[in-house]
């Protein structure tokens, strides 16, 4: 059952619940900033007189996943695309793979991840709904299965043919998204990009690697062992740094 989530611009309020839900389900540190950077993965933008969303879109067939050489991006089943900084080797080809701009990096830190959406993931594992759809206070962002969302997006379209745009984003934007968006204002004032191609450009990604296997994999181990010398100096640092701290009072100077 692949699941997502719809939002309504001619529903939202702009008040922001949905970001202080994301900030505290995923323990994001600082407050909720205008844009989406690496510690705030969801923001509400006040745009062509109506506020918009912007977060991960989930892709059904994600780009970013497809560029990663380690597989710290991922799928699942249930619809997220997930993040593993685990795997991550910090090679952001994944930024700037993504056709909507979404992941971002942690430049203040001294081994820095990506940071993004990963559509409340463990909650979807158990049944629940996402954070921001749980805290939205006028269903303006809704969860549930994307065939019911479509059917949902579509309704509301049918129902209001003065109030909606007679288009469902992320239908089929890029393949499709997991995220998708009904409103009343041309989604090109809303800022989002509109000449996408219908086709996942993850598939041209395939076709071009699968021409280069070699040097993939051995560029792959290359970063992976730049990134196991990274780790390790800095683990032996730490120890050396440990091994100067203050003696016991008996010992002897």
């Amino acid at each position: 059952m692949v699941v997502g989530l719809l939002f309504d611009t001619t529903r939202c309020i702009g008040c922001g619940a949905c970001a202080s839900a994301c900030k505290e389900q995923n323990k994001l540190p600082g407050p909720v900033e205008d844009h989406l950077t690496a510690y705030t993965w969801t923001t509400v933008q006040p745009r062509a007189g109506v506020s918009v969303r912007q977060l991960c879109m989930h892709c059904e067939v994600p780009t970013c996943a497809s560029v990663c050489p380690v597989g710290a991006l991922q799928k699942t089943p249930e619809g997220p695309v997930v993040y593993d900084s685990g795997k991550c080797i910090g090679c952001r080809y994944c930024i700037q793979a993504c056709p909507f701009d979404v992941p971002k990096y942690q430049w203040d830190r001294p081994v820095p991840v990506v940071g993004k959406c990963i559509l409340c993931a463990d909650r979807v594992k158990e049944g629940r709904p996402t954070a921001c759809a749980e805290a939205c206070p006028v269903e303006a962002t809704v969860f549930g299965k994307r065939e019911d969302l479509i059917w949902d997006a579509r309704n509301r379209i049918r129902k209001g043919p003065g109030t909606y745009v007679n288009h469902i984003y992320g239908l089929q934007e890029t393949g499709g998204t997991s995220v998708l968006m009904v409103s009343g204002v041309p989604f090109r004032e809303l800022g989002l990009k509109t000449s996408l191609p219908p086709e996942p450009p993850a598939l041209q990604t395939w076709q071009v690697l699968s021409k280069i296997p070699d040097f993939v994999a051995v560029w792959a181990v290359f970063l992976y062992g730049v990134h196991w010398i990274t780790s390790r100096r800095e683990t032996v640092a730490r120890v050396e740094q440990a091994g100067k701290g203050p003696k016991h009072p008996g010992d002897r100077a």
